[in-house]
C-alpha cells in the first residue's frame, strides 16, 4: 500500500474538541468533578477514583488568559495566575493544567452549560493546544480553497448536479452559487469537450467513470468557452475523484480545474518554433520553402498565411534596393484553414507565382514603406530579411474568435519569419549556384549534333534533382575520317561545379584526341593519364580540402563505328557496357572488358570489335538511367533491354519511351545521359577501293582510276584537284613504304580520298626553301582540301583528305 493510501486510511477528520475523541469531565454547581472520561484519564493521568468528588482546581489551577476575547495558544502565558472561577471562563479558552505526575499541559477547554436543575451543571471538553492549532490550520486551508484559491473546486452529487463550488469557480461561471446550484455539469459548459485521448469527451462521461470505478482521473484537458468569457476558447487541466462518507456511501464527485490556456499557448508557440525548425527548409527550393512556412503556421498560429517574394529571389538573385512603394512581389505561397490547405497538391502541376499589388495604406504597403513589422486588427505583416537584404513579406491573418496577436504572438511571428528567411535565402543561394552550374553544364554539353551518313542519333540528358545538384554525365558524337564516327558517353564522380568543369575538360580532351584516329583503348589510356595528373594537381592545391564535392574519378565508354565496313570498335573505363539491338529486336550487352575507372592508372584497357548489321541500334548510357535507390542495376538493365527490343519508329520517340519507363517523372538523384545510335551502311556505289603496287607507275594509274570514278559520280569539277592529291600521296607512299598500296574514294558529305600503306612513318607538312627541289607536294595538298590527317592501324597507316563537294 502506498504512503498516500495509508495516510488516507489513517486520516481522522473529527475536530480535536469532538466529544467522541476529546477529554471530557463533568462538574456540578460547586465546581466539583462528578464525571471523568477515559480520554481525560489518558490526557491528565488521574484515575476516576482519584479525581471524582474533588474540585476542578485540583488539576486546573492556573488560567492561561483571562481576556474576554478569544486568545491563541501562541499568546498564552504560563505565568498568569488563575484567580478567577471557572464560571468566569469564556466558552473556549486556553489554560494550564497539572498532570498527575506534575508536568504542565497547555489545554484548550470548551464549556457546555447543561439545562435543568439537577446536579450536572457543565460539561468541559479539553484538548492540548497543539492539536487545536493543527485543526485550525486545516480550517484556514479549507477557507482559503473556498475563497482565495485560483483553482476552481466544485462538488457534484451522484446525479451530477452542482452542489457546491468555490469562489474561483463562481468567478469562472460568472454567477453566484445560489443561481447555478442544481445544474448539470454539461449544462454549465455546453460546448466544451475533453481533448485528452483515451477518455470520454464529455463531463458526464468522465464523472460517471469516476463514480463507477472509484478511481480518480488526473490532469484531463478540457477545451471549451468560459461562461464568463464567451467567444474565446480556454483550456483547463481537470482532475476528478469520488466522495464518500465514513461508511463508504458514495456522495458524489469532486472536480478541481485550473485554467492553463496561457501556459498552453506559450507551449504551443514554442512547439511551433520547434516544428518550424524541423519542417521549414527541408529542400533547397524557394517556393517549396514558402509552402512549408505556410503549412507550419496554419492553423496552429494563424487562419491564413500568404508569402510574397521579390521575383529576383526566385531566380537566385538578391533584390535590388529602391523605392519600397514601387517594389513588385509575387505570391509564392497561400494557405487557409478554411480551405483545408493549399490550392495545389503534390500530384498537381507546380503552381506558378503570380504578381500581387497592395493598396496604398494597407498593412503590406506600410510594411514595405517602413521596412518593419505592421500589426492592424487581425492582420500581422512581417518582412522577410536575410543578411540585411529584403526578400519579401509574410502576412498572418486570424479570424474573429481566434484571438488577437498579442505581444507574445508578435514575437513568435517575428522569430518564425526570421527563421524562414534564412531558409529562403539558403534556397535562393542554392538556386543561383545551381543555375550557374546548369548554364556551365549546358555550355559544356553538345549544343547541336550535325547529321552524318554513318549513324542516326537521338539523345537525352536529365540533370539531377534539386537536392543532389549538378552532375558530370556527358555524351558526344564526333565525326571521324573515312565516314566513321566516334561515340562517347561518360560520368564524372561527384556533383557540383567541380564535377561539371571536370566533365567539360574530359569532353574537350576526347574531342581533341578522337580526330587523331587513336584506337579506343589507346584514347582511354591517354584520357586516364590526364585525369590522374589533374587529381594529383588538385590534391596539391591549398584549397582542395575545402571542397567536399571534388570529382575523384570518372567512367567512360568510347566506340568508333565505320559505316563502310559496318564494324564497331569499343572500349570502356569502368563504365556500363552499351546495349546492342539487332534489327530483329534481339538485345545483348557485349562482354566488353570493363577496365578501371579513369584516374586510377596502372591497368590496361582492352578493345572489342563487333560487326553490326545495317539498322542495328546502339544504346550508350550512364548509370543514372538504370540504377535507383529502390531498384538495382540488373533490374534496370532488364527493363532497358525490354524497351529497346521494340526497335521501331523514330529514335526520338524511343528515347522518350526509355526515359518514361526507367525514370518516371524524369527525376533522379543522379544525372542521366542517354545516346541512341542507329547504324547505317554507305552504299557500295559511293565507295571505290583499289589495290596498287608500291611502284612509281602507280601514281599515273591512280590518276586514271580516280578520274574515271569521279566522272561516273558527276564530280568532274574535282578531277584535277583529286588527281593532284592522289598523285602526291601515292608518290610519298612509294618513296617511304613497301608492299601493296590501297587507294579508296568515298563519296559522303565530302569527298574522302585515302591512301594506306604498310609504313608507320607519317609525312609532315613543312615550308620548303627557295632552293629546295622538293618538299612542296604536301603543302600544295593542304591548300586543296578541307582537312587532312593520318590514322594508324596494326598494319600501317592511312593518309586521308577531305574535299568539299561542289554545290548544286
Amino acid at each position: 500500500m502506498s504512503y498516500a493510501g495509508q495516510a488516507t486510511r489513517d486520516a481522522d477528520f473529527r475536530g480535536p474538541l469532538d466529544v467522541t475523541k476529546a477529554a471530557t469531565f463533568v462538574v456540578d454547581g460547586q465546581d466539583m468533578v462528578i464525571g471523568w472520561s477515559p480520554a481525560a484519564q489518558e490526557l491528565l493521568g488521574y484515575l476516576p477514583t482519584e479525581i471524582i468528588g474533588r474540585p476542578v482546581d485540583t488539576f486546573l489551577g492556573y488560567e492561561e488568559s483571562a481576556s474576554p476575547t478569544r486568545p491563541t495558544c501562541e499568546s498564552a502565558s504560563a505565568e498568569q495566575a488563575a484567580d478567577a472561577s471557572i464560571l468566569a471562563y469564556p466558552k473556549r479558552d486556553v489554560h494550564v493544567a497539572v498532570h498527575r505526575d506534575g508536568h504542565r499541559l497547555h489545554l484548550v477547554i470548551a464549556v457546555c452549560h447543561l439545562s435543568g436543575t439537577g446536579a450536572l451543571q457543565r460539561v468541559l471538553v479539553a484538548t492540548e493546544c497543539g492539536q487545536l492549532g493543527e485543526w485550525e490550520s486545516r480550517l484556514a486551508m479549507l477557507d482559503g480553497l473556498a475563497t482565495q484559491s485560483p483553482l476552481g473546486f466544485a462538488i457534484y452529487d451522484t446525479r451530477l448536479r452542482l452542489v457546491w463550488c468555490n469562489a474561483a469557480s463562481e468567478l469562472e461561471l460568472g454567477q453566484p452559487l445560489a443561481e447555478v446550484r442544481g445544474r448539470h455539469a454539461d449544462d454549465l459548459y455546453p460546448k466544451g469537450r475533453f481533448v485528452t485521448p483515451g477518455y470520454p469527451d464529455t463531463l458526464h462521461g468522465v464523472m460517471n467513470k469516476v463514480l463507477d470505478s472509484g478511481e480518480p482521473i488526473i490532469d484531463l484537458h478540457f477545451r471549451g468557452q468560459q461562461p464568463s468569457d464567451p467567444g474565446k476558447e480556454h483550456l483547463w487541466s481537470c482532475s476528478y475523484y469520488r466522495l464518500q462518507d465514513p461508511d463508504g456511501r458514495v456522495l458524489g464527485v469532486c472536480e478541481d480545474a485550473f485554467d492553463i490556456s496561457d501556459r498552453h499557448e506559450a507551449q504551443r508557440q514554442l512547439n511551433l518554433l520547434v516544428e518550424a525548425g524541423r519542417r521549414v527548409g527541408t529542400t533547397l527550393d524557394v517556393i517549396a520553402t514558402t509552402d512549408e512556412l505556410a503549412a507550419v503556421a496554419v492553423p496552429e498560429f494563424a487562419d491564413l498565411v500568404e508569402v510574397d517574394l521579390a521575383p529576383a529571389v526566385l531566380s537566385g538573385e538578391v533584390p535590388e534596393g529602391g523605392d519600397p512603394e514601387g517594389s513588385e512581389l509575387v505570391r509564392t505561397a497561400s494557405r487557409s484553414a478554411a480551405s483545408g490547405g493549399p490550392a495545389h497538391s503534390a500530384e498537381s502541376p507546380r503552381r506558378q507565382p503570380r504578381p500581387v499589388e497592395y493598396a496604398i495604406g494597407s498593412p503590406q504597403h506600410r510594411s514595405l514603406a517602413s521596412g518593419g513589422l505592421v500589426l492592424e486588427d487581425d492582420t500581422l505583416v512581417v518582412p522577410l530579411r536575410a543578411g540585411g537584404s529584403p526578400l519579401g513579406l509574410v502576412t498572418f491573418v486570424r479570424r474573429v474568435g481566434s484571438g488577437i496577436f498579442d505581444r507574445a504572438a508578435v514575437a513568435v511571428a517575428d522569430e518564425l519569419a526570421a527563421r524562414a528567411a534564412v531558409s529562403i535565402d539558403n534556397a535562393r543561394r542554392y538556386t543561383r549556384e545551381r543555375n550557374a552550374a546548369l548554364a556551365l553544364q549546358r555550355q559544356l554539353l553538345p549544343q547541336y549534333l550535325p547529321p552524318n551518313s554513318a549513324v542516326e542519333v537521338a539523345h537525352r540528358y536529365l540533370p539531377t534533382d534539386d537536392l543532389s545538384g549538378v552532375g558530370g554525365d556527358w555524351f558526344d558524337v564526333i565525326p571521324l575520317s573515312g565516314a566513321r564516327v566516334g561515340l562517347v558517353v561518360g560520368d564524372v564522380v561527384g556533383h557540383g561545379l567541380h564535377a561539371a568543369a571536370t566533365m567539360g575538360r574530359l569532353r574537350t580532351t576526347v574531342r581533341a584526341l578522337a580526330p587523331m584516329d587513336l584506337p579506343p583503348d589507346e584514347l582511354l589510356k591517354r584520357l586516364d593519364d590526364l585525369v590522374g595528373q589533374s587529381a594529383e594537381a588538385d590534391s596539391d592545391a591549398s584549397d582542395a580540402s575545402a571542397d567536399d564535392d571534388v570529382a575523384a574519378g570518372a567512367t567512360c565508354l568510347y566506340a568508333v563505328y565505320d559505316s563502310v565496313s559496318r564494324r564497331c570498335t569499343m572500349a570502356r573505363a569502368g563504365h556500363l557496357p552499351p546495349a546492342v539491338v539487332e534489327p530483329g529486336g534481339h538485345v545483348t550487352f557485349p562482354d566488353l572488358p570493363a577496365g578501371p575507372p579513369l584516374g586510377l592508372g596502372g591497368l590496361p584497357f582492352e578493345s572489342l570489335e563487333v560487326e553490326l548489321p545495317v539498322g542495328s541500334l546502339l544504346a550508350l548510357f550512364t548509370d543514372g538511367l538504370v540504377e535507383l535507390r529502390d531498384r538495382d542495376i540488373d533490374k534496370g538493365l532488364e527493363t532497358l533491354g525490354k524497351v529497346l527490343s521494340e526497335n521501331s519508329g523514330p529514335l526520338e520517340d524511343l528515347c522518350d519511351r526509355v526515359i518514361s519507363e526507367l525514370l518516371p517523372g524524369s527525376t533522379t538523384t543522379d544525372d542521366t545521359a542517354l545516346l541512341l545510335v542507329r547504324t547505317r551502311e554507305l552504299d557500295s556505289r559511293r565507295v571505290a577501293v583499289w589495290t596498287l603496287p608500291a611502284e612509281p607507275v602507280s601514281a599515273g594509274r591512280a590518276r586514271e582510276l580516280v578520274a574515271g570514278r569521279l566522272s561516273d559520280w558527276g564530280l568532274d569539277e574535282l578531277v584535277f584537284s583529286t588527281e593532284l592529291i592522289v598523285s602526291e600521296l601515292i608518290t610519298n607512299a612509294v618513296r617511304y613504304a613497301d608492299g601493296l598500296l590501297h587507294l579508296r574514294l568515298i563519296r559522303d558529305r565530302t569527298l574522302v580520298c585515302e591512301v594506306a600503306d604498310a609504313s608507320h612513318t607519317a609525312p609532315h607538312l613543312r615550308h620548303s626553301a627557295d632552293d629546295d627541289e622538293g618538299g612542296r607536294g604536301l603543302f600544295i595538298v593542304a591548300q586543296l582540301v578541307l582537312r587532312w590527317g593520318t590514322r594508324y592501324t596494326r598494319e600501317g597507316k592511312t593518309i586521308w583528305t577531305e574535299q568539299a563537294l561542289p554545290s548544286d
